[in-house]
């Protein structure tokens, strides 16, 4: 079973429906939108268009086709949709000031990890045509301090968001979020392949939560 998961056809399969969903679901949620504007939205919106472009980058990494440039856009464009995701929830806070200064932390350190990026050397880190290998150090730190606090708000947002509403389709789109998110750490247990697994349940989530 798992070395059928883990064969370049199915990862080929798995990457362009998770492609085909989150583009159908981009497109629905920059329709709402557009037709009522939001600024929680509109940055969930600009996140999912950023897994979108994540998705297509891991359907060029499943037919085998590979570069330097290709993996320095990936990991940076992870980076990114879950910092818009995260912005967006952020939008659902109170406090202006603790908005701007989350703001300004990311703009510091999505700069980091952009000059890591242009300055490392990235070798082949495919395994089971799934990104999965060592990052070079500073790219893994700069990732990491704006990944895990991206997290961290997600969660805790989205948890004080549930509790005042109790929506089933609120808990739906909390619970795809965060999948979506933090998809990349699951793969991380043993096998590469439950990265599109965990991608293809946070897209059905919050299908079924937006629509």
């Amino acid at each position: 079973m798992l070395e059928l998961l883990t064969s370049q056809l199915a990862v080929q399969a798995t990457t362009i429906i998770i492609l085909l969903l989150s583009v159908g679901l981009a497109v629905v949620i920059t329709r709402k939108c557009i037709a009522k504007p939001s600024r929680p939205l509109m940055l969930w919106s600009i996140g999912l268009w950023l897994f979108v472009l994540g998705v297509l980058i891991e359907v060029v990494f499943a037919y085998n086709a590979y570069s330097e440039f290709l993996i320095a856009s990936y990991l940076f464009v992870v980076a990114l949709l879950v910092e818009f995701l995260a912005m967006g929830s952020m939008q659902l806070v109170d406090s202006h000031r603790l908005r701007l200064a989350y703001y300004a932390y990311n703009a510091v350190f999505t700069l980091l990890l952009l000059y890591s990026l242009v300055a490392s050397h990235i070798g082949y880190i495919l395994t089971e045509y799934v990104v999965f290998g060592n990052l070079p150090y500073w790219v893994a730190i700069w990732s990491a301090f704006i990944t895990f606090p991206a997290a961290l708000v997600l969660v805790i947002v989205a948890a004080k968001s549930y509790i005042k509403k109790r929506s089933n389709k609120l808990l739906s789109i909390i619970v795809g979020v965060i999948v979506v998110s933090v998809a990349g750490t699951l793969y991380l247990v043993q096998y590469p392949a439950f990265l599109y697994l965990s991608e293809f349940v946070g897209i059905l989530c919050l299908w079924y939560g937006f629509i």
